[in-house]
């Protein structure tokens, strides 16, 4: 796996959410410590998933917060001002609770269909995409099913970026598929 986070830096990604659900605090917290250090000679930022713990632990630059993490005013004590709170989100209100609870940016999804995303609900498209944007104050993130041939569809509906796994920790060169899909950023 760090091979392959190296060649996403590598390709130029610039931040790096450690989603390790299956792993024990020991085992997330070695990986975390890792992750951290390639992140750090990159200049990239590392965002560990729930575990605020772990994040505090290693010096992250933040977490990312979903339906069932600790309430994000909980992660903003334990963190301090200085971290950044992502949620993740799958509706307007949940957006504007989440920006109301402290927030500093929100990931909506799936737009598209992915197996990893699959449990929260059929994809809900661009147009909803369009429609949520426009209408939550704070940064907003694509999530689900994001791969080359539908990321400018999603940077047009005004997101300020995406995140995404599979494109890049699947393809068989993941500098490549990097640097590939954030030209296709630049370009949308």
């Amino acid at each position: 796996m760090l091979w392959v986070l190296q060649q996403a830096l590598d390709g130029g990604v610039k931040a790096i959410q450690l989603r390790e659900k299956d792993l024990g605090g020991k085992q997330l917290f070695l990986l975390a410590e890792k992750v951290r250090a390639l992140c750090a000679r990159y200049r990239a930022a590392l965002f560990i998933n729930d575990r605020i713990d772990v994040a505090r632990a290693v010096g992250a630059d933040g977490v990312q917060l979903g339906a069932s993490s600790l309430p994000i005013e909980t992660a903003r004590e334990l963190l301090g001002a200085d971290r950044m709170i992502g949620a993740s989100t799958h509706s307007v209100e949940e957006a504007r609770e989440a920006e109301r609870r402290g927030a500093d940016f929100v990931l909506f999804g799936p737009v598209y269909f992915t197996p990893t995303k699959a449990a929260y609900g059929a994809p809900q498209g661009l147009a909803v995409l369009k429609k949520f944007v426009e209408n939550i104050a704070l940064p907003v993130y694509a999530i689900g099913g994001i791969k080359p041939d539908n990321v400018g569809a999603v940077v047009v509906a005004g997101v300020r970026g995406v995140a995404l796994i599979s494109a890049v920790m699947a393809a068989i060169d993941p500098k490549l598929a990097a640097e590939t899909i954030l030209k296709l950023l630049e370009r949308s």
